[in-house]
């Protein structure tokens, strides 16, 4: 019997919940040179519903498969890489992950501890390298430390981290009264959202800052913060640009991990990894929801509303 496909596919651009199609089909022979991956299991994140909508149109050709993350086992591979059937991997950097046949670039798929779970691994691509990159990026040794959009998996790592990196002090500025014990629990001193006078106290006392919000909070944010101090922005979760009424005196970077990645060689993605599981060995990550792939609807639901535990998609539950 042929092997089937499942594949959450859009079309069009459009809400998630309105665009995306389940879409089961014969599985095409492996291309040459690939790995072919069944997937177990995959995150439904914000970063992965927004391209869904358009807002990165002039580079996804569609139609598409959804995804950017997950972790799968090894069915099929060349001779070489032959070692690797039987074996979880992260298959990324190629085709969307929220599909249950997968075929990945095999130098770039990224092979999976065995002391870590497949929860764990599912989530251990966009956010924790992101956080990674930056805090090599900008060091923060010493420094005072804030982060917007608290709320997010990215902010409890580079909030973490940070402090493995030196950083003198970490602060968040969350939404959700949901999200104190988790900050503090990390050691990120919690500042609602809307305690103005506290959040233009530490945009003026803070050395470096990185952003997921970007609107009228970030550019506010930036505007307070002191010569020779550095803003990040790595986010835009508002969906509003950052807009300013003059020249800030911190200095203002963007950061996107697709651009860095385009820089890396395959050996020094794979390494890159190999400090990823160190890090994330020990760290407790957030709880999440398990959705039978089935219910992949109910589990964009839970990823569009912003207090849920986040939502994990289980592809093997789907036919084969």
């Amino acid at each position: 019997m042929p092997m089937r496909r499942h594949a959450l596919t859009y079309r069009s651009f459009g809400k998630p919940l309105e665009t995306l199609k389940m879409e089961i089909t014969k599985a095409p022979p492996r291309s040459e040179g690939m790995l072919r991956v069944r997937m177990l299991c995959a995150p439904v994140n914000p970063s992965d519903l927004i391209p869904i909508s358009g807002a990165y149109s002039h580079r996804i050709s569609l139609p598409a498969v959804a995804g950017y993350e997950g972790v799968g086992r090894v069915i099929d591979a060349p001779r070489q890489y032959a070692s690797l059937i039987g074996k979880r991997v992260l298959p990324l950097r190629g085709e969307g992950t929220w599909q249950t046949i997968l075929d990945c670039n095999a130098a770039l798929a990224v092979p999976v501890p065995e002391s870590i779970s497949d929860a764990v691994a599912a989530r251990a691509y966009i956010n924790p390298l992101a956080a990674l990159t930056m805090l090599e990026t900008w060091p923060v040794e010493g420094k005072r430390v804030l982060l917007s959009g608290a709320g997010s998996n990215c902010a409890d790592y580079l909030g973490a981290w940070a402090y493995q990196h030196g950083a003198k002090e970490v602060v968040g500025i969350y939404r959700s009264e949901s999200r104190v014990a988790r900050l503090e629990q990390l050691g990120i001193k919690p500042v609602f959202i809307q305690d103005v006078s506290q959040i233009s106290y530490e945009a003026r006392e803070s050395d470096i800052v990185f952003d997921a919000l970007g609107g009228p909070m970030a550019a506010k944010i930036l505007q307070l913060m002191a010569p020779g101090t550095s803003f990040i922005a790595y986010g835009l979760l508002t969906g509003q640009a950052i807009q300013l009424d003059s020249k800030p005196c911190a200095h203002y970077k963007r950061f996107h991990l697709r651009d860095s990645l385009a820089r890396m060689s395959a050996e020094a993605w794979q390494q890159q990894f190999l400090t990823v599981w160190e890090l994330l060995a020990p760290f407790e990550m957030p709880d999440y929801q398990l959705f039978p792939g089935q219910e992949w609807r109910q589990a964009v639901e839970s990823a569009l509303r912003p207090t849920s535990q986040k939502a994990l998609l289980d592809l093997s539950t789907l036919g084969r």
